[in-house]
């Protein structure tokens, strides 16, 4: 027992159970791993981490060990003979414009479509259900992306895909305890938006409500997971993705178990640590809390407003976070009604009665109408603002009021011409203005819809599905995110090119398309 503890200390894994993790490429190929990413062999620092081995990871690094001193090596040559390079996803697919976004859509279904994974010899995490990728870079299936694709799947009636992918989904609360970011070895040590409740729910639509009791076992360990603290908290302490509010409340915050540069991005990582100010450990802390949040960057996440190194996320109760931990505790509370265990019912429904006290008390802005992270350590709202106000119109948190409120201010100071803003800031990150997202945009849509304010929510829709189609029809493309300023521009910033394909942007277009019609 006191070597499986000395190695999760060591691993940074605080989750890390008898079952050994598997060991992510940074772990197999030490110095070997360091040198690639730095020198950049690959310019996409996600390429090395997805690249296959041609042989054993102790044979490779052997060798690697025995001739990296000798005259004359060739680190780009070394890698080429002992690893295979992964091709984008989608990547052989060429669309036909003249048939129209909406056969483009579902012909990317069966292309972006991946079925039970065999081959182990890599980073990914084999899933034993068939499952669609987002597309490009983006090779294996993403937890938050999937619900938003799921909307697409639904609208196409292919709900043996859905059923796969929650099944996938539930494979992997059961196996390591949560839905890690992805289905690769360097993603386990961090989760995303917990969308998984509404994917059961979006199954239960078109089977029945008793899939809310099948899966409530998965729903459970999910909620333990974010949940999971040590000694009892006290006001002010955190512990995990869990923060004990000045009045004794919990509530949540985006975390990441490890505190290492990510193997995915692990150059821009070493180099951003090196601008900060923070000890390198709370850097890439907070790089990775961003990473889980799914804004992987926002001003949302900056101290500053506009600068990477000055990144705080795991001192920010989000805001969306626990709008949608609200809507699992009401998930769970159901499926005990639902088989009659009236008591377990209750308890559940007094935690989601309790958070959404305390997301109503810490994070609303009365002054400005609208909902916004709280700063544990400032005790303070974060001046940023954001269009994650819209998650408690989208989970019915907000009162009428307050949602009158945030749709003037959604519709004062977020709509654009190709649908709303993530930010109100430019700060060259990819999850700020001038760039929009079809998750965000449904989410916001819905949320309007849920309280009335249909008419906002009609212009947002069709502004994006406009955007959408615009550029389709000018580039054969549905791509991952969108200009919204002017419509007449690619979106830019992050760290990596843009890419198409794509899930969840497929996913959402299909869906507020299919409303339309």
């Amino acid at each position: 027992m006191l070597k499986r503890i000395l190695v999760c200390l060591v691993c940074g894994y605080a989750w890390c159970q008898a079952q050994a993790q598997p060991k992510t490429p940074a772990q197999l190929y030490p110095g070997l791993f360091d040198a690639v990413q730095m020198e950049r062999i690959f310019p996409d620092g996600k390429t090395f981490p997805d690249c296959t081995p041609r042989r054993s990871a102790v044979a490779i690094m052997v060798s690697y060990n025995k001739q990296r001193t000798d005259p004359g090596f060739n680190l780009k040559s070394f890698v080429q003979d002992n690893f295979t390079e992964p091709a984008p996803a989608g990547s052989t697919y060429r669309s036909n414009v003249k048939k129209g976004v909406q056969y483009h859509i579902e012909e990317l279904w069966n292309v972006l479509q991946r079925h039970a994974d065999t081959a182990t010899n890599s980073s990914l995490i084999p899933l034993p259900y068939s499952y669609v990728v987002p597309g490009g870079r983006f090779r294996e299936v993403y937890y938050w992306d999937s619900y938003f694709t799921m909307l697409g799947l639904e609208e196409s009636k292919r709900y043996d895909v859905i059923s796969n992918m929650v099944k996938n989904f539930a494979y992997l609360i059961d196996t390591y305890g949560h839905a890690p970011n992805g289905n690769r070895t360097y993603y386990l040590s961090r989760s995303q938006p917990p969308f998984f409740v509404l994917m059961v729910e979006l199954l239960a639509r078109y089977t029945d409500r008793g899939v809310l009791i099948t899966y409530r076992p998965q729903l459970i360990a999910e909620y333990n997971y974010w949940m999971k603290t040590g000694p009892q908290l006290k006001p002010g302490q955190t512990s995990n993705n869990v923060v004990c509010m000045p009045d004794g409340s919990l509530l949540n915050r985006y975390w990441d178990y490890s505190a290492s540069p990510r193997d995915e991005s692990y150059r821009e990582d070493v180099l951003g640590a090196r601008e900060s100010k923070q000890a390198p450990v709370a850097y890439y802390r907070n790089i990775r809390a961003a990473a889980e949040s799914g804004w992987d960057f926002s001003s949302r996440w900056l101290a500053d407003g506009k600068t990477l190194a000055t990144i705080q996320t795991t001192d920010l109760v989000a805001i969306d976070l626990n709008c949608i931990l609200y809507r699992l505790e009401q998930t769970i509370a159901s499926s005990y009604r639902l088989s009659g265990q009236v008591n377990s019912a209750q308890f559940y429904q007094a935690k989601a009665r309790q958070r959404q006290k305390a997301i109503l008390k810490y994070c609303w802005n009365a002054s400005l109408g609208d909902f916004q992270d709280y700063n544990i350590r400032t005790r303070t709202l974060s001046p940023q603002v954001t269009i994650a106000t819209a998650y408690p119109l989208f989970f019915n948190i907000a009162t009428t009021a307050q949602a009158k409120q945030i749709a003037k201010l959604i519709g004062a100071k977020f709509v654009r011409a190709g649908g709303v803003a993530t930010t109100l800031v430019n700060t060259g990150q990819q999850w700020d203005s001038p760039n929009g997202w079809a998750p965000l945009q449904y989410i916001t849509i819905t949320g309007l819809r849920n309280y009335g304010q249909d008419s906002l929510a009609h212009v947002i829709s069709s502004r994006w599905i406009s955007t959408n189609t615009r550029v389709f029809m000018q580039t054969g493309k549905l791509q991952e995110k969108y200009e919204v300023e002017t419509t007449g521009n690619q979106a830019g910033g992050g760290e990596y090119p843009l890419q198409d394909g794509f899930g969840w942007t497929n996913g959402v277009l299909e869906k507020l398309m299919g409303a339309g019609k």
